[in-house]
């Protein structure tokens, strides 16, 4: 085990910490992010159980009232990030953005659990959060799965987490840019401008933002509503994964009826994963729902499918997926194939690595018995690190640190990959 690693990672995570929420790094991202906080919680366990905890806490203590936890807690004022607070308009009592992120909180909650060495002085604690992850996880299925088939829709790129990913582009040509507000960005004055998504993707973020504002923020609208709708087999693992961790977390604290509930949620979801297999790609892909059609992307996005329980085939198809890339790209996991025309190396989700996808496939491929790449994964990205230190992202030819540097999550990720 690196101790240097872990105690470098560790001062990392004390840096960005403002005590009770984290930023995910300084200037770039001021602010409390979502699926940041749980991951990086999975990392606060190892060395301050009840600081991981708090972080999840502060996520949910945000959460509406229909159940949706927001992306975004805009804890304190400040102008370095751009959309701020004054342009979502959410009305709430502690202003929040009004879309949501990938929910990851509940696998991190049975996690940080199971480990748990003080399990009876924090039990309270989790039994107040398990209506929350549950009531969100239900949330997803009547706001986003309208036809009741299994699978999730994100309505706007940023839900996601992977803003910019070459999945998005087709669908993005249906998002128009005329009525865009003039905005300036600020991401692009704290890191490379190549780094980031281009100004055009950003007008159609924006735009989606207006328009649903324009509706209230009213979740019952915003589906239908949305010229994006698209089924991402990444995220909807995610939420499979987190129902099935949170039906053994809420059984074993006696919460049967959440248990039931959720296990049937993750049931349904990985029968209807099978709707997004792609043959031809050899992995999973996204579903256009407004087009009808599976999209033609071999993106990092059919590959996080194996964070949860696909079947055995599967895994063993998305583990030569992997090792395929190995052969054009120096570090795994890239976030979209080397050799396809639109791979951008530097440029956010259209091919970087990310430590927070690579450990979440690595967790699925071990547990689907994909021992050996999952080892490789694991060691590519600690590679990443002795290289190029704890940064946002990283340059798979290359190891170039990308983004934002001195990254809790990733932190967070090194402190779980040593330490397992």
């Amino acid at each position: 085990m690196r101790q240097d690693l872990i105690d470098q990672a560790y001062d990392v995570m004390r840096h960005n910490d403002r005590g009770t929420y984290t930023v995910p790094t300084h200037g770039l991202y001021p602010f409390q992010w979502n699926w940041d906080s749980a991951l990086s919680a999975l990392g606060f366990a190892h060395f301050d159980e009840s600081r991981a905890w708090t972080e999840l806490e502060t996520l949910f203590a945000h959460q509406w009232d229909d159940g949706m936890v927001p992306h975004i807690i805009f804890h304190k004022e400040d102008d370095g990030y751009f959309p701020g607070a004054d342009v979502w308009r959410t009305g709430r009592p502690v202003p929040t953005s009004g879309i949501t992120q990938p929910p990851v909180a509940g696998f991190a909650m049975r996690r940080i659990f199971d480990r748990s060495r003080e399990k009876e002085a924090v039990i309270d604690r989790v039994r107040a959060l398990l209506p929350k992850v549950h009531a969100w996880h239900r949330w997803f299925h009547a706001s986003r799965d309208p036809q009741a088939a299994g699978l999730v829709a994100v309505i706007h790129p940023w839900e996601t987490g992977r803003d910019n990913s070459v999945d998005w582009d087709d669908a993005f040509t249906r998002v128009p840019v005329e009525g865009v507000e003039p905005f300036q960005r600020r991401d692009t004055s704290h890191t490379d401008p190549a780094h980031r998504p281009t100004d055009e993707q950003y007008k159609r973020y924006v735009y989606l933002l207006q328009l649903f504002r324009g509706l209230g923020w009213d979740n019952s609208r915003l589906h239908d509503a949305s010229p994006f709708q698209v089924v991402d087999p990444g995220f909807n693992a995610i939420l499979i994964r987190s129902c099935a961790d949170l039906a053994v977390l809420a059984q074993e604290l006696g919460e049967t009826d959440i248990a039931r509930e959720s296990r049937a949620f993750a049931d349904r979801g990985i029968d209807a994963m099978e709707s997004l297999w792609d043959e031809g790609l050899g992995q999973y892909a996204c579903f256009d729902r407004i087009k009808d059609a599976l999209v033609q992307s071999p993106s990092i996005g059919g590959l996080l499918a194996a964070f949860c329980a696909i079947p055995a085939g599967r895994a063993a198809c998305i583990a030569r997926r992997i090792e395929a890339l190995a052969h054009s790209a120096r570090f795994m996991v890239p976030s979209h194939d080397p050799l396809a025309p639109d791979y951008d190396g530097k440029r956010y989700w259209r091919g970087p690595v990310w430590l927070v996808v690579n450990y979440m496939i690595a967790d699925g491929l071990h547990a689907a018995g994909q021992t050996e790449i999952a080892r490789r994964i694991a060691s590519d990205s600690l590679r990443l690190i002795e290289q190029s230190g704890f940064a946002e992202y990283y340059d798979p030819m290359t190891g170039e640190a990308c983004g934002g540097g001195n990254f809790t999550w990733t932190a967070a990720m090194v402190i779980e990959f040593l330490k397992l």
